[in-house]
């Protein structure tokens, strides 16, 4: 269960909930996976991507299982970090826009990539191109809040990591 330490998320939070509780889920508990799929190939596993972050509690929770690589800066330095690795090789595997809070209310932006390199994915390119666009669009606001709300930006940022991570580990 998430709580949050601020109103500010709360009613918003809570009508997301009930929209998807309504819509349905999956329930993943009792499916066994493997970690190889049909044709004996290895699939991808917490040893074949890594995780570039600004959030804090992302590092906590994660430091002593996986790859993170943790930087205090902002959300757009965080983009063009990724940017760059992209354009060594590496390949994205989470949106860097994911969610729905705009990167100008946030300041906390974790963003999955490969571990290993290989050619330029133009694909990536382009998403990591255009999320930077996109955040140069909005006016920087998330130095506004109270900070009770930096946590719950944390929180957030964490619960969207952790899906892509789950998906990641069982694919």
């Amino acid at each position: 269960m998430i709580v949050f330490k601020s109103p500010f998320f709360y009613k918003a939070y809570r009508k997301g909930w009930q929209r998807r509780m309504v819509l349905g889920g999956w329930d993943l508990s009792g499916v066994q996976h493997s970690p190889h799929d049909s044709k004996g190939e290895k699939q991808m596993g917490s040893k074949d991507y890594m995780v570039i972050t600004n959030n804090p509690l992302v590092l906590d929770k994660l430091k002593e299982t996986h790859h993170i690589i943790y930087r205090d800066i902002s959300y757009e330095e965080i983009l063009r970090e990724v940017r760059d690795r992209i354009h060594e090789g590496h390949r994205l595997l989470s949106h860097p826009l994911s969610g729905s809070v705009k990167p100008n209310e946030t300041p906390y932006k974790s963003i999955m990539i490969s571990e290993g390199k290989g050619e330029v994915d133009e694909g990536s390119v382009k998403l990591i191109e255009n999320a930077i666009q996109a955040c140069r669009k909005f006016i920087f606001k998330s130095d506004l809040y109270e900070e009770s709300v930096y946590d719950d930006f944390q929180l957030i940022d964490w619960t969207l990591l952790e899906s892509g991570l789950a998906s990641a580990d069982v694919w």
